[in-house]
């Protein structure tokens, strides 16, 4: 059973949590924009009004989440007196003190994410490494796990691209995860993930290593101004393809974008090439693939707004031991991070999309500083 102290302790928090967040001063200010809504023409300028939405929407969200841990704590402090007259069970009290603490560090590890880009969503890319079949599956075994942590936890998906594996597996997949704090949370998933096992694609069972790259971008949304140069812009068609899937088709719905991208930093130039067959609208598409062009144009501003050009030539690194952030040793039943030395024995869960505890760990020791890779 918890203590008087342990109670306490969660009632501290939650005030705490209270002055931080200025929960006081979100419900003045939810006031004072909810009264931009009222104005007669406010639903004229559709952009314009639905950033206001949104803006009001971020707040209630902040104040709604403090009222949940207030109302937490406030039921185990209830319950704690309650007790004592035999009328409530430890077993009850324990589970509500569980739940207040499962709402006061969600809370906090949302209070962490303070960057603009945080409250994004985010494009995850995943390519795999060198070593065929093998690591051709760990790519995709990486993508369901990202997909099961998404679904956990409410935010839409779309794949926007998908290059298949020879044999099995996936060579490459570009996904859209949308909803709020997406990126915040996921840009500690930026990097390299190394599987250790014994290969099914191996005729004499041996033991083998893999590795599968994770490229973490913010994904932009309305609010978000890039500026994109349509001279710069050329685009092709081609034909969806893959082996029997729903995109498969006879008309030329796949779009590909090439974009002469050239760094008002430093002048060197490069070509950005994304595909997108996410839908069997060509249109829709081109739609598409420009959303992910303002997010690589707008994580590429943010890389020298934070002054960090060397974290980007880090993440250019060959798929290899060196640059690995994350091992998962199916023999040993481990999965370790080598940045927070973090380390679970659930890899089954983990596979399954139960990474919270890493992202934590991750943030917890990244997100005041600039030391993190994000």
């Amino acid at each position: 059973m918890i203590t008087a102290d342990q109670a306490k302790e969660a009632a501290a928090r939650r005030d705490a949590l209270k002055r931080y967040l200025d929960v006081d001063g979100k419900r003045i200010q939810i006031e004072e924009e909810e009264l931009h809504t009222h104005v007669p023409d406010f639903w004229e300028h559709p952009k314009e009004a639905q950033a206001q939405m949104k803006k009001i929407k971020d707040l209630q969200a902040w104040v709604k989440g403090y009222e949940e841990v207030d109302a937490a704590v406030e039921e185990v402090m209830t319950a704690l007196d309650f007790i004592k007259e035999g009328l409530v069970e430890e077993e009850e009290l324990d589970a509500l003190y569980a739940d207040a603490i499962d709402k006061i560090e969600k809370l906090e590890l949302r209070n962490m994410l303070r960057r603009e880009e945080d409250k994004l969503g985010v494009v995850l890319k995943i390519n795999s490494g060198a070593g065929g079949t093998e690591s051709q599956d760990w790519a995709e075994m990486l993508m369901r796990m990202y997909l099961r942590w998404a679904e956990k936890h409410g935010y839409k998906t779309s794949v926007a691209n998908l290059l298949e594996g020879d044999e099995a597996g996936i060579k490459s997949a570009t996904i859209n995860v949308e909803g709020d704090f997406a990126y915040g949370y996921l840009k500690s998933e930026n990097g390299v993930h190394r599987l250790v096992r014994v290969s099914p694609y191996n005729a004499q069972g041996k033991r083998m290593t893999s590795f599968a790259s994770v490229f973490v971008t913010p994904l932009v949304d309305d609010t978000i101004e890039v500026k994109v140069d349509p001279a710069a812009v050329s685009w092709d068609t081609f034909r969806s393809g893959g082996a029997g899937g729903q995109n498969v088709n006879k008309v030329e719905s796949g779009v590909r974008l090439r974009y002469q991208f050239t760094d008002p930093y430093t002048g060197e130039h490069e070509e950005i090439l994304i595909e997108n067959t996410e839908t069997r609208d060509q249109p829709k598409n081109k739609e598409n693939a420009m959303r992910q062009l303002r997010s690589i144009l707008y994580d590429k501003e943010l890389q020298h707004r934070m002054q960090e050009q060397a974290k980007i030539e880090a993440g250019k690194k060959s798929i290899e031991w060196g640059s690995q952030i994350r091992s998962y040793v199916f023999d040993d039943r481990r999965v370790k991070d080598h940045r927070t030395n973090h380390q679970t024995s659930d890899v089954g869960g983990v596979m399954d999309g139960d990474i919270d505890e890493f992202i934590k760990a991750y943030l917890m020791e990244f997100a005041g500083s600039d030391a993190g890779e994000n």
